[in-house]
């Protein structure tokens, strides 16, 4: 055998898996079509959104109670911070009701004992400017959130694992994984043929077609992301500004403070993305694309929602891909056909923020060791009319 456990993808399952994998003991190699950070992947982004709140579910708030004591652990023993806990705001346009999701999530940070902020029309206006008055009326602030930038973490978790021993098969993509009555035999890349006692496949985007038993349960969707240069940054610095929900469940509009770190390609610029519906897409052979009609969307919201950013450049955009699983829980489990074979994958657009515990529970899965969060993403069988459930995205 060439290595204990071949992980397929250095998105940040990938890597936080191999880590802790290599750390367990198991010889371990990561290959990607690179180059790492892959650009294209949906972990590479100046900033991924960190928050506790899901509405009634409290599973993931448990997970992301202990996912954000581990970013503050990666900040204190980075040399540089990756995760900035600006607070996070979730607003509304309608007073709150029994089953919105900014009213659920404000219940449940009560019930375990966080201290959210509630807020009213006034409020808003007088503590957060940008924001258009009267427009939201009802609302919380959260002080135990903020944003990570997402591609730098992705690139030290790389470097960590470098470091400790993961062999890194850059620029080497997986084009088959070979099959032979009921085990897998090895992986064949653009370059040559490698065995190993186990393979996890965490390829984001490219699972469903590295795995086809899971395309008729997995879908890839892109959304939209822009990065707007402000004519008055000081309006969206924090503590002026800070990572938002617009009324997100019905409108799928989110987005980050300005970007304040010096010589950062994008320094200075205000990321504002959707999490909703998207855009059905072949991860390979569609072009990513963000449309006309999407930047009439975003100037629409803009007007009624941040005036200040109406007439403001964009000066980047992206269609960031999710791996969408029906139901939109993770999929993190041992393949239960194939003989040798993981996978963990199916972020569905909100996967990334528990990058600190991902490690530890797609290792748990392979070893098969219990793990009280894993049965939520076990192996399940999904119809084509199983109803997505994460509690902020727009569902249309």
């Amino acid at each position: 055998m060439d290595y204990d456990l071949i992980v397929i993808g250095a998105g940040i399952f990938g890597m936080t898996a191999a880590l802790e994998l290599q750390r367990r003991g198991y010889t371990t190699a990561v290959f990607d079509p690179g180059p790492i950070p892959h650009p294209l992947a949906a972990s590479t982004d100046i900033s991924k959104v960190i928050r506790m709140e899901y509405g009634t579910d409290a599973d993931y708030m448990a997970m992301m109670e202990t996912a954000r004591q581990g970013w503050l652990d990666w900040n204190a023993q980075w040399e540089t911070p990756l995760y900035h806990e600006t607070g996070v705001t979730m607003l509304s346009r309608q007073t709150w009701r029994p089953g919105d999701y900014e009213f659920e999530s404000y219940n449940m940070l009560l019930q375990r004992r966080h201290h959210p902020e509630r807020l009213t029309a006034q409020a808003i206006a007088e503590r957060f400017p940008a924001w258009k008055p009267g427009a939201y009326v009802d609302g919380f602030y959260h002080a135990k959130g903020g944003y990570a930038e997402s591609g730098k973490v992705v690139a030290k978790l790389v470097e960590l694992a470098v470091e400790e021993g993961v062999r890194l098969h850059d620029l080497e993509g997986v084009q088959e994984i070979v099959v032979r009555n009921g085990r897998w035999q090895a992986i064949r890349t653009n370059q040559a043929t490698y065995q190993a006692d186990h393979l996890l496949v965490a390829a984001g985007a490219w699972t469903p077609y590295l795995v086809p038993d899971l395309k008729s349960v997995m879908k890839v969707s892109g959304h939209p992301v822009f990065h707007l240069k402000p004519a008055n940054p000081e309006l969206f610095t924090s503590p002026n500004f800070a990572v938002f929900t617009a009324d997100i469940t019905h409108s799928g509009w989110y987005g980050f403070p300005l970007l304040l770190q010096e010589g950062h390609p994008h320094e200075g610029v205000v990321k504002i993305a959707n999490h909703g519906v998207g855009q059905v897409l072949h991860p390979t052979h569609d072009e990513r694309v963000v449309t006309a009609v999407d930047e009439q969307n975003l100037r629409h919201f803009l007007a009624n929602t941040f005036p200040a950013l109406l007439d403001a450049p964009i000066v980047y955009t992206r269609r960031c891909l999710y791996c969408d699983t029906l139901d939109e829980h993770f999929w993190i489990d041992r393949h239960p056909d194939i003989d040798g074979v993981s996978v963990a994958a199916g972020g569905s657009g909100h996967g990334f923020k528990f990058a600190p515990i991902l490690g530890n529970l797609i290792a748990d899965a392979v070893e098969q060791k219990p793990n009280e969060w894993l049965p939520k993403f076990a192996w399940r069988t999904l119809t084509p009319h199983t109803a997505g459930q994460e509690a902020a995205r727009y569902h249309g």
